[in-house]
């Protein structure tokens, strides 16, 4: 009882989180993007080659987005024109990093251990950019117009601050109708996981006598809804009860990075190629970020 309690109570948080989360943030993005040129959002993070990318993993950073409100932005990005390439490096590293992260890493588990984290998610987040924009999948994304032309010129933009405003809102209960229903079902399976998973098994399976610790518990992360602002606290007990802190970096990592309601909206504007392709690199990370933690600390 207590755990279905736990169950519903988490669910009905996280959901509500989400809703105002997308509606505020997909209503202040469209609000912006009336008043800011396209132009210059694209300079800023269509640098040549590599630089863009890199320009994509700090605004990603220092921007305070859950994995979930991750979604509103990518949009907006991808219909200002920005590089495909360089919207996946965002994709890829805006969930896992903010300037509240660092602190409490820092404060908690170390600086040396908060540096560590912000280095490797950055460099794999600004390689797995370049990787997907030189495969050239920007044709694996539905809904939306890659070079801009969905948006309202000029000369069709509402005038006043009200009318533009009322204008963004209805553009972001649009969006959210379409996705309110990935929303649902991603939430609900979280939710479930999260109510019926003791972190004891958790501990005991990932713990330093097993050599897949770290695959394990990026394994056991993927399915898990949390920010990770949260995940940090869960991982200072998993430590505590005997748990290696590359394996709690990997937890950390495919929790934040590989969450269901995150992957069943971003199918709601990528192909599958792309959420399958997203999966594969999020592990991968987590993995290798936790294999180097356990080496080097």
């Amino acid at each position: 009882m207590n755990s279905l309690m736990v169950t519903f109570q988490y669910f009905f948080t996280i959901m509500a989180e989400l809703v105002v989360l997308f509606l505020a943030i997909s209503t202040l993005i469209a609000f912006i993007l009336m008043y800011v040129p396209q132009d210059k959002i694209k300079n800023w993070l269509s640098g040549k080659g590599i630089l863009g990318n890199i320009m994509a993993v700090l605004f990603g950073a220092v921007t305070p987005f859950c994995a979930c409100s991750t979604v509103p932005m990518t949009l907006g990005l991808l219909e200002a024109g920005v590089s495909f390439g360089t919207v996946m490096s965002f994709v890829i590293a805006s969930p896992l990093m903010d300037p509240l992260v660092f602190i409490l890493l820092g404060t908690f588990m170390g600086w040396e251990v908060a540096i560590g984290f912000f280095v490797l998610t950055s460099v794999f987040a600004v390689i797995s950019g370049v990787l997907f924009d030189k495969l050239g999948w920007a044709d694996q994304v539905k809904h939306v117009r890659l070079k801009g032309d969905g948006h309202l010129r000029n000369e069709e933009l509402p005038t006043g601050f009200k009318k533009r405003l009322n204008a963004s809102f209805l553009k972001a209960w649009g969006d959210f109708k379409g996705v309110f229903i990935y929303m649902i079902i991603g939430v609900a399976i979280g939710a479930a996981i999260y109510g019926y998973m003791p972190t004891d098994l958790l501990a005991k399976v990932a713990g330093p006598g097993n050599p897949f610790a770290v695959i394990i518990s990026a394994l056991i992360g993927m399915p898990l809804y949390i920010r990770v602002e949260s995940a940090i606290p869960i991982g200072l007990a998993l430590i505590d009860k005997g748990m290696s802190i590359g394996a709690v970096i990997a937890f950390i990592i495919s929790g934040a990075g590989i969450a269901i309601p995150e992957l069943t909206m971003l199918a709601s504007i990528f192909k599958k190629k792309i959420i399958i392709a997203f999966i594969i690199i999020v592990f991968f990370t987590a993995v290798l970020s936790g294999l180097i933690f356990n080496m080097l600390l």
